[in-house]
């Protein structure tokens, strides 16, 4: 089983934002799996669905409890499944990125990313695949890291967005497949 984790905080505030890109990429990977209806779990501390991909088994989880402590919500869900750390792949956000910008790593450090250390001290390593999203532009240099991230997309960003997403499901997922 393959656990995909995509990266956000929760609640009517945050939704559209660009911190959230790495749920939103989840809600259009979810369809694109044909996923079961996303489901609360206090077990896992976050929305959980499941999906098929190229004939394997594959779990999407949201954690739900805010991205800074996100590494709690995938530990649980890789220690309840035995999940191995190498069949995790995570997506989520990057500052350092230009918008629409899309990286793959299979380890490495956190680059600074809050999420990204919650999970790597939680999992107690860092061999798992991550997908960065770019979420930057030219407004990034005026403003605060937090606010930058927490401010919702542009509409001109929110329409390149599914392009972005599909571009994920055609070319990145199949090197971790």
């Amino acid at each position: 089983m393959k656990l995909l984790v995509g990266l956000g905080n929760i609640g009517k505030k945050y939704e559209q934002t660009r911190h959230n890109v790495g749920f939103l990429a989840l809600d259009f990977l979810a369809e694109k799996f044909h996923a079961s209806e996303w489901k609360e779990s206090s077990r896992f501390f976050g929305t959980v669905a499941t999906g098929m991909y190229h004939g394997k088994k594959i779990l999407l989880l949201k954690p739900s409890t805010f991205m800074n402590l996100s590494g709690k919500s995938v530990a649980a869900v890789a220690n309840f499944y035995k999940i191995n750390r190498s069949d995790i792949t995570v997506i989520f956000d990057d500052v350092d990125l230009p918008f629409a910008k899309i990286r793959l790593r299979h380890q490495g450090g956190s680059g600074g990313h809050n999420g990204i250390k919650s999970l790597i001290a939680c999992l107690g390593g860092e061999d798992f695949t991550r997908i960065k999203i770019g979420i930057s532009n030219e407004f990034r240099a005026s403003k605060e890291t937090a606010d930058f991230v927490l401010a919702k997309f542009l509409p001109a960003e929110r329409t390149k967005l599914s392009a972005v997403f599909h571009e994920i499901y055609t070319n990145f997922l199949s090197e971790i497949g």
